[in-house]
């Protein structure tokens, strides 16, 4: 029987349709995060980025994002290793850590819901940057707990 490709494809060397199979369409990259100032911790907010659809977990101009936010960060195997804020639900950690995917990521199960079905995505507990009425607001919604809550570990 032949192995999937993400157990014997590095990162490095996979096709572009291969690396962007790998997001689980979870959403959680796509959370506003602050650094706290004097211990450099880094903690996420219940507000998602406006280009998020909140219904999907994806985002809604994925190709021209980087024109309508700047900041989007790009994954790329370089990248990944010095993202600490990453969960460690996300595929492209486990697979850059060598921990394979889990059971409920849509390549393994084959189905696009079971994701959210197993909890780990942000649908139906977040809000969009422009719901607030002013950028300051965000920090209301700070959420250090939300990794944890959601047992997004192995």
């Amino acid at each position: 029987m032949t192995r999937p490709f993400w157990e014997t494809t590095p990162l490095d060397r996979m096709t572009p349709e291969q690396w962007e199979s790998l997001c689980d369409g979870c959403g959680l990259c796509c959370l506003v995060r602050f650094e706290d100032a004097d211990s450099g911790e880094i903690i996420p907010t219940r507000v998602h980025c406006r280009l998020l659809d909140a219904a999907t977990c994806r985002c809604s101009n994925y190709p021209d994002r980087k024109q309508e936010v700047p900041d989007c960060i790009t994954l790329t195997p370089e990248v990944i290793p010095r993202l600490g804020w990453m969960p460690r639900s996300c595929a492209y950690r486990r697979l850059q850590e060598g921990r394979g995917l889990a059971d409920w990521h849509p390549l393994v199960s084959g189905d696009p819901e079971s994701v959210h079905r197993a909890g780990v995505s942000v649908r139906g507990q977040t809000l969009s940057e422009t719901e607030l009425a002013h950028e300051d607001d965000m920090v209301d919604h700070a959420a250090p707990d939300l990794l944890g809550e959601r047992g997004l570990g192995d």
